[in-house]
């Protein structure tokens, strides 16, 4: 199976996420947590990297990420490298500290054109210690679990020396709150509330987005990435790579494994051949393209040829109609379920 596509270009805002190995705890004590901050720090200023939103949970952690350079890759190896080397000299422990490759989401950055998706993994981030339990509700206020960069919205300034990477800016711009005291104190108590009334859960649409698969962002940001496929895999392929072909591989691969669990799940006869014997616009053929689209880079194309749904263009025009019926969104909601989600 291909590996995961890793997007990198000056600019790109990510919604970054790594697990300890085997589900382990990776922050034992506070000494834990500060020891990632420092080499979150040297990776931050040695990349230029920006930071919207962080937190540390007991086997994970999350980053809204900005790289003005395209650095992504040369950074995470500094700071989960840095940071494993360090943790198992701390407990005198060798092997994997981290759980197979971090995971890295391209968010939509457009500060006007698209503020929903950046607003989003800020919250998402921002609110994961209410879901787990930890803190906000009936735990208390957000603001007193420590390690989030909540508290230093609060504050309006970073809580360790030189973190001048830590900025508030972007978040508060998705808001549309002013750069200001009474914007962030506005930003916190939107925070509590949605801690204190949903338990820091997101809506069922938020939801569906975080889970897409490989992109956060508006169909038009979709079409970028798929450009900077076509522009890499072309290029690799004039220097006789087979990347080109993996890139393929991993698009299709998914694909294949969403139409799969479809077809088990929303009771359709076995078999991919028999999605013939459905008319075009059946609403489960029309889910597991919604799926796919938001899961994958097939085409069009790719999608109509195997799910028997006509023309490429009566993909995109079923896709856009089964966006807004209850009945197929109902039913994506259902194939949701049963595709990997991070929490």
């Amino acid at each position: 199976m291909a590996r995961p596509l890793r997007f990198v270009y000056p600019g790109a805002v990510y919604h970054v996420m790594a697990r300890g190995d085997g589900g382990k705890k990776l922050f034992l004590t506070d000494s834990d947590h500060l020891l990632f901050l420092d080499w979150l720090d040297g990776a931050c200023k040695s990349h230029g990297w920006r930071i919207h939103a962080w937190v540390l949970m007991g086997n994970h952690f999350h980053l809204l990420l900005e790289t003005p350079e395209p650095n992504l890759v040369t950074g995470m190896k500094w700071l989960l490298g840095g940071f494993s080397q360090a943790w198992n000299r701390r407990y005198k422990r060798r092997g994997h500290v981290f759980q197979g490759r971090y995971k890295s989401i391209p968010v939509s950055g457009e500060r006007a054109a698209d503020p929903y998706h950046f607003r989003t993994v800020a919250d998402y981030i921002h609110l994961n210690p209410a879901r787990a339990k930890i803190a906000g509700g009936n735990k208390g206020a957000l603001l007193e679990y420590r390690w989030s960069s909540l508290p230093a919205y609060a504050k309006g300034k970073a809580l360790g020396k030189g973190e001048e990477w830590l900025v508030f800016d972007r978040v508060l711009d998705a808001f549309a709150l002013a750069q200001s005291g009474r914007g962030r104190r506005a930003y916190m108590e939107w925070l509590e509330i949605r801690a204190r009334e949903d338990g820091g859960r997101l809506s069922a649409e938020a939801m569906r987005a975080l889970r897409r698969g490989w992109y956060l962002g508006e169909d038009s940001f979709r079409d970028q990435l798929l450009a900077l496929i076509e522009k890499g895999a072309k290029a690799l392929k004039v220097k006789g790579s087979h990347t080109g072909l993996a890139l393929k591989s991993h698009g299709e691969e998914a694909a294949e494994r969403i139409v799969k669990t479809g077809l088990q799940l929303l009771g359709m006869r076995e078999g991919v051949e028999c999605l013939s014997g459905y008319q075009k616009g059946d609403p489960r053929k029309v889910a597991m393209a919604i799926l796919i689209k938001g899961h994958t880079n097939v085409s069009n194309i790719w999608i109509a040829s195997r799910l028997h749904m006509g023309h490429d263009r009566s993909v995109s025009r079923l896709v856009s109609q089964g966006k807004s019926n209850k009945e197929i969104q109902k039913l994506c909601a259902e194939l949701q379920e049963m595709l990997p989600c991070e929490d």
